[in-house]
């Protein structure tokens, strides 16, 4: 019976499936934002809840600048301006919270992430945020030129066609903004791998260990924190702008709470505090979650999961159910994750 099981299953398209997404842009941008997140919990132990505000000030930021035509609508400006945009948003965050508890950030990092996507999503800012269509928005900027087709066709080096073999197939657009996404997962990582090796990357591993102490040798422990919220707040911002130039389009649905906990699932997958532990955590992440949802498809369709029991709709709760049961054991079994240290895993949140 399970051998029949196994004849039926398309284990090409399987495992296909999943590993394309697991080096997609996609992972890239998870990955990104993992990185940024990993500095503030990892080594800073912020309890950063609303990551995706980064995420929603950088590509807003960058979409709107852009689409207002400012400065003549440079691209490069405008990604800059979704990088000021997070600064500020770091700013408004760490001002009032980090001299609090660890508990008053996370809940002001919740409220600033929900504030900037109602906000956006307000008719009121239709003409500047797309309200509820996004940027570009389903009317006027149509004609316009949009700012993925910038950076997918204007400053495309790849030639058109496609790339790769088997399910590792890319167009010319995907495969430039992956190399664009990757690339800066990697740089990022450089830049957090040589930061906590240098003397500021100290002062924050000892603030995270014990504040007190680090207060007590006469560290100025707010200002590097703010400092800390203020690098994590960009590196993530970074990756809403890869996932708008991927998605050719800014809208709110992009930076729902969701996000953030998926993100943060990646960094625990993967391992806080490890240079690797955001890569691993979202290639790890994206690979289970497709292979988890084909395989149940394939079941469903092929009749081996009843109706009654499993039907197609309902596929995406599930893998997710799966997915929580996966990071349950995984805490249980081994909390530091896939390739995190177990004496970095013991972080105390004051």
């Amino acid at each position: 019976m399970l051998m029949n099981l196994f004849a039926e299953i398309d284990v090409s398209k399987l495992f296909g499936l999943a590993l394309r997404t697991s080096i997609s842009v996609q992972a890239a941008t998870f990955a990104l934002a993992a990185v940024g997140l990993n500095l503030h919990y990892g080594y800073t132990g912020l309890l950063n809840f609303g990551v995706v505000a980064f995420m929603a000030a950088g590509a807003y930021g960058m979409a709107i600048f852009f689409t207002q035509g400012w400065l003549g609508g440079s691209i490069l400006l405008a990604i800059a301006s979704g990088v000021v945009f997070a600064v500020v948003i770091a700013l408004s965050i760490g001002l009032p919270s980090l001299r609090l508890r660890a508990d008053y950030l996370a809940l002001t990092t919740i409220a600033i992430a929900e504030v900037l996507r109602i906000s956006f999503r307000s008719q009121r800012l239709l003409d500047l945020t797309g309200g509820p269509f996004g940027l570009p928005s389903i009317e006027d900027r149509n004609a316009n030129v949009s700012f993925a087709d910038v950076i997918t066709v204007d400053w495309n080096p790849i030639k058109e066609g496609t790339y790769g073999a088997w399910f590792l197939e890319f167009d010319e657009k995907t495969l430039w903004v992956m190399i664009i996404g990757w690339s800066l997962v990697s740089l990022a990582s450089l830049l957090i791998w040589g930061l906590m090796r240098s003397p500021w990357g100290r002062v924050i591993k000892a603030i995270r260990e014990d504040e007190d102490a680090a207060r007590a040798l006469g560290k100025n422990v707010f200002s590097y924190k703010l400092q800390s919220l203020i690098i994590g707040g960009v590196i993530a911002s970074f990756a809403g702008i890869v996932r708008a130039f991927d998605m050719g389009f800014v809208e709110t649905q992009q930076f729902r709470p969701q996000t953030t906990f998926f993100i943060w699932t990646v960094l625990i997958l993967g391992g806080a505090a490890s240079i690797w532990g955001p890569i691993v955590g979202s290639m790890t992440f994206w690979f289970v979650i497709i292979f988890s949802e084909e395989l149940l498809r394939q079941m469903v369709d092929s009749g081996w999961i009843p109706d009654a029991i499993l039907q197609s709709n309902d596929i995406a709760s599930v893998r997710m159910i799966l997915m929580g049961i996966m990071l349950a054991t995984l805490m249980i079994w081994r909390p530091q994750g896939l390739v995190g240290k177990k004496e970095e895993a013991q972080i105390d949140i004051r």
